[in-house]
Parts: structure tokens; C-alpha cells; sequence
């Protein structure tokens, strides 16, 4: 089901008749939006070309952050009928609002073709992981290529032979030229998952937090848990990220609901803080289909000052929710505030804590949940104030 801004929600400034004040902080777009529109009107700029995005006045489009609801699979012959789904939904999404504006990027959740069902890395390896890139993601190579969008994948389990034994919990960020980035989570949800962080890894060379500049802006994303650690995330703001993706399957009870709602908590912080839109798609899988949890969804859009542009109704199911990404406004205000710029008031050398290695990488790669147990045991007793002896 799409859906558009809850109504829950006020309108964003963005749609709000053009204020006198000139201190508002993200004035309309209404003007640049009529000079647009006159322009298709007129054919001075062919509607085709608009949508195959040659032009982009003002750089302002639509992201959409897409929740699935898929039983888990059991092997990998079933992701193909996943993938085929996330197709369709991609395509429904960009021709169905095509009337009222361009939707350019599209994201999913963690775990939209595969769930880590499976207690070892070696049964993972041998039931459900693939290599990256392959079919599945050739099909959504196409389909941007054809619809002139982005598309930042759900996860994959992802093997990779220059890494025996690690498998690896992968999204890809695929663009009309094909594959252009892959992101591999590097704070995994331990002890719970088997995952290879490649920060596990002392022979991995590859960059740990890639940040891509499009012409939608530079784009970094990150998967779930790694949004609990404020500092990967101002990783990919120091590395320049304007909009930050949030690919991530977060469960009740720290989903959307309250007293205690950590999933817009984290969203709208991440986004304040480093002054940057949150595109975040949430798993809404059925607890039947991916269990021992319920997933309640609430995939949303987030302004650079914390304010939800979109949000899906908290709850299991497929839902689409879109709103505008404005990386003109953005690229002002970063210039123009001199005050709640906590990128440039950062004093980094104040904080001493980051000089101590809590969780140490394994050495290799990860097998099974009690050699976690047994890293986050250590890790502890590193912390200040313990109470416990090793």
C-alpha cells in the first residue's frame, strides 16, 4: 500500500505558503516548482527527459522508503521471487507518482532478501548466501537504468571467496550505471547475529563506509544497529553524506511504538546532528514470517532539523512513504548556520574515550554465537566502573 505524509503529521514547511519572515528555516518551493512546471507546460523541457532526470532545477526530488513483509526464506532459491517483488514495488512507485513529481531513490529494509534463520555462519554460507553482484541485482540495475533512479537494495547475506568463511550482511546502492557502492554492516547485532563485520577482518582492505556522489547528492547508508553508534554515522557525515540511508529490520520492542520508540528516536537525532536528511526503511515482516519478533515497520523521512516529512503507520505490512529531499536548501543552510553546526563546533579532541579499542575484531572470520559471547565478555570489562571480575 503507498502511502504518502501520515496524517499524523503536520505538513513540512517544504508544502507551506512562502512566509515574510526571512528567517524561516526551509522556506517553500513553490516558486521553483511553478517555474518548472511553466517550463514542462510550455515543452521548453520534455517531460521524458524531466523523468530520465537530464535536468534537475534546484536538485529537489522524491526518495521513498519502502517496508516489505516476506515469509523468511528457507534457501537461496527463493530470493528471485523477492527481488521480483521489490521490482514491481519500485516501478509502481515512480510511475504512480510520476503525475505530482519524480521519485529518484528507493530504499529497503535489512533482511528484504534474506534472514539469518540459521545459529552458524556455516549453515548461513550454505542455505542462503550469494555473491554479490549477481542476477538478482542485475534486475534492479535494469530497472534504474530504465526508470533513471536509485535503488539502495535490502540486504543480502553475502559471500565472498577473497573472505572464507565470512558471511558478510551486504547492501548494494545501484544507480542507472549500474552498481556503485557496497556497504557491508559493520556493527553487527551481536550475539545474535553471525555475521563477519569487516572490521573483523585484518586483511580487509576495502573502505569500511563508502560515500557515493550523485547527482541526487552525496549519499552514504548504513545498516540498523550501526545507527545505535553516533559515530559511524558522523563517519559518513565527515565524509560529506547529505543524505543518510538507513537500511535496518528493528523489532518490537524498540521499534515505533512508545514509552519506547528507539526507531524514530535514532532517526531524527542522526538527523539533526550531522544536518543531513534520513531516508530509513524499517522491516515490516508479520512476526509469523520472520520470528522470535514482530517487525512494526514506521519507515519515515527525515528533514536535516529532526522534523518527519513521512512516516508509514506503525505495523506490519508493505507500505511506501515519500517525501521531498531538498540538497540545494541543504547545501545553503550548511554554508549559511553558524550556530547547531555540530559538524564544525565538533571538538574532537576533548572527547578521549575514542582511544580505547572496546570490542576487538575476532582476527577472522565469524562462526558462531558463542566466540561472540565470549568478545563482548572482554569487551566489558574494559568499560569504567565494572562491577565484575574476568
Amino acid at each position: 500500500m503507498h502511502r504518502h505524509h501520515s496524517r499524523r503529521n503536520v505538513l513540512p514547511p517544504h508544502f507551506a505558503e512562502p512566509e515574510a519572515s526571512p528567517v524561516a528555516v526551509w522556506p517553500a518551493l513553490s516558486q521553483a516548482r511553478c517555474g518548472v512546471q511553466c517550463c514542462l507546460i510550455q515543452g521548453k523541457i520534455p517531460r521524458s527527459a524531466f523523468r530520465r532526470h537530464k535536468v534537475i532545477p534546484n536538485l529537489v526530488y522524491y526518495a521513498a522508503a519502502c517496508q516489505t513483509d516476506f515469509p523468511a526464506p528457507t534457501s537461496r532459491a527463493e530470493i528471485a521471487e523477492r527481488t521480483a517483488r521489490m521490482c514491481q514495488l519500485v516501478e509502481q512507485t515512480v510511475i504512480g507518482y510520476e503525475p505530482f513529481f519524480d521519485v529518484r531513490l528507493l530504499v529497503f529494509p535489512e533482511f528484504a532478501h534474506a534472514v539469518p534463520i540459521y545459529d552458524t555462519a556455516e549453515k548461513l554460507m550454505e542455505r542462503l548466501a550469494v555473491e554479490l553482484p549477481n542476477e538478482h541485482t542485475e534486475r534492479y540495475a535494469r530497472l534504474a537504468k530504465k526508470l533513471g533512479c536509485y535503488i539502495q537494495t535490502g540486504t543480502f547475506l553475502e559471500r565472498d571467496d577473497r573472505y572464507p568463511g565470512a558471511v558478510f550482511n551486504t547492501t548494494l546502492l545501484i544507480g542507472p550505471a549500474g552498481v556503485l557502492a557496497r556497504y557491508r554492516k559493520v556493527n553487527t547485532w551481536i550475539p545474535w547475529e553471525v555475521h563477519t563485520s569487516p572490521h573483523d577482518l585484518p586483511d580487509y582492505t576495502e573502505d569500511l563506509f563508502p560515500v557515493v556522489d550523485t547527482e541526487l547528492g552525496r549519499l552514504g547508508v548504513a545498516i540498523c544497529y550501526d545507527w545505535l553508534f553516533p559515530e559511524t554515522i558522523r563517519e559518513l557525515a565527515f565524509r560529506g553524506a547529505e543524505v543518510l540511508l538507513r537500511v535496518s529490520a528493528y523489532m518490537d520492542p524498540w521499534g515505533t511504538q512508545e514509552p519506547m520508540n528507539w526507531w524514530t528516536l535514532i532517526n531524527r537525532t542522526r538527523a539533526l546532528e550531522n544536518t543531513a536528511y534520513v531516508v530509513a526503511a524499517n522491516q515490516g515482516a508479520a512476526m509469523s514470517n520472520y520470528p522470535p519478533f514482530s517487525w512494526p515497520g514506521g519507515s519515515m523521512v527525515v528533514d536535516p532539523d529532526g522534523r518527519l516529512l513521512a512516516q508509514a503507520d506503525p505495523g506490519p505490512g508493505e507500505q511506501v512513504v515519500v517525501a521531498p529531499i531538498d540538497i540545494t536548501r541543504l547545501r545553503e543552510e550548511r554554508e549559511r548556520r553558524r550556530g547547531h553546526d555540530m559538524r564544525a563546533h565538533l571538538r574532537t579532541g576533548a572527547h578521549s574515550y575514542m582511544g580505547q579499542d572496546y570490542l576487538s575484531p575476532a582476527g577472522s572470520a565469524v562462526s558462531n554465537k558463542s566466540e561472540l559471547e565470549q568478545r563482548i565478555a572482554a569487551a566489558k570489562q574494559l568499560l569504567p566502573g565494572k562491577t565484575t571480575e574476568p
